[in-house]
């Protein structure tokens, strides 16, 4: 169906995108898959390009467009040609809008010239082993001492964080027992700073070539320099991006969905059964025409919502909206293409399979199924 998404500038950015995944993106992806990473090289590559630095102001070796369209046509086209940028995805979609939105000047200009180039990798550390979607429940802490902070914790399923070069905790500063909100408090922790410590690299189900570490702190002085924002504001902080991130899911799910569609179109048109193409049996025709209807419906549904965001519009509710909806259409197609390919679809060499298994975090990520219900559920008033 006809989208009024993009522009000329972002369809040339499209063809920018489609160029350097097909050259130096789809013949290593297997090595980055058994390397459990991408290479730091990769992100040098798109700094050089400008496509790390869209959103970062042009004094500091950005773009100084901040149009999360952009980001959009970069995921699609990884998914056109059946990979994933994921480490990218994250540092552009989650973490560069704290960084944009709380950094001070002086902030600014120590980080975004190396973050536009691709040589400052970054993450965001939330999740704890304890606590997953319930944020006021983080337990690791921040102790302010003159001009440090004094941080003790552990934070799990962190992307990005074997590579990272700053990694923004959430910690707790205060503690207030009539709000469990209060008292969280975002701080860059620095490669090389002694008591920081990258565990292992945690081996998941999908998503393979994005490192997911555990990390730990032990009395880390990280300077009042590295704080972003106001100190205990962290929860209020975090709450302004999370309709942008699920977004940012919704956006790799319809673009994955209708990939997994297009590989299978191709395989049921050659494979044969009985003689005679999976393609001409009439359940093949309806399974994939139904898909085909199911992702044109979600399409619609995620563009209104980057119109939206892209506008400055989007509620909150409506993100959960689009995210519930868009992750639970995404497994429904990648298990029914899957299917299509019958036993070669459990082969690992076929890209359905490695489709199948990145598809299922989505419904977790960026907040569950269930918190999205909740989400909506109270918008209207339940």
């Amino acid at each position: 169906m006809r989208r009024e998404v993009f522009g000329e500038d972002h369809e040339a950015f499209r063809k920018l995108a489609r160029d350097f995944i097909e050259k130096h993106v789809v013949p290593d992806y297997p090595e980055w898959e058994k390397a459990g990473r991408m290479p730091r090289d990769i992100f040098r590559r798109l700094g050089s390009l400008g496509m790390l630095g869209m959103a970062i102001p042009e004094e500091y070796g950005g773009a100084g467009i901040p149009d999360f369209r952009y980001n959009v046509v970069l995921q699609e086209e990884a998914a056109r040609a059946l990979v994933t940028l994921s480490t990218v995805r994250t540092q552009l979609d989650v973490i560069l809008p704290y960084f944009l939105e709380y950094t001070n000047e002086e902030q600014r200009s120590r980080w975004f010239p190396g973050m536009a180039a691709g040589e400052l990798l970054t993450a965001i550390a939330m999740t704890e082993p304890g606590t997953g979607s319930d944020l006021a429940g983080i337990r690791t802490t921040a102790r302010r001492e003159g001009d440090e902070y004094v941080v003790n914790g552990a934070k799990t399923f962190i992307t990005g964080g074997i590579l990272a070069d700053l990694v923004i905790v959430v910690a707790r500063t205060s503690t207030d027992p009539d709000n469990r909100r209060a008292g969280l408090t975002l701080l860059v922790v620095e490669d090389g700073m002694p008591g920081f410590v990258r565990g292992r690299q945690l081996d998941k189900m999908g998503c393979k070539v994005q490192d997911t570490a555990e990390l730990s702190f032990q009395d880390v002085r990280v300077p009042v320099a590295n704080r972003l924002g106001e100190e205990g504001e962290a929860f209020r902080y975090l709450g302004r991006n999370l309709p942008q991130e699920r977004m940012t899911v919704a956006v790799g799910s319809v673009a994955q969905a209708r990939a997994a569609v297009a590989t299978t179109v191709d395989y049921v048109k050659e494979r044969k059964a009985f003689g005679t193409p999976v393609a001409s049996f009439q359940n093949t025709k309806f399974e994939l025409a139904a898909m085909s209807a199911e992702i044109e419906a979600a399409q619609a549904m995620l563009d209104r919502g980057v119109l939206d965001l892209v506008d400055g519009e989007l509620s909150g509710a409506d993100a959960a909206r689009v995210k519930l909806f868009c992750t639970e259409v995404q497994a429904r197609v990648v298990d029914r293409c899957l299917q299509l390919f019958g036993g070669y679809g459990y082969m690992t060499e076929y890209p359905i399979a490695r489709l199948y298994t990145d598809a299922r975090v989505a419904r977790i990520y960026a907040g569950t199924s269930e918190v999205m219900k909740v989400i909506i559920a109270k918008s209207m008033n339940l």
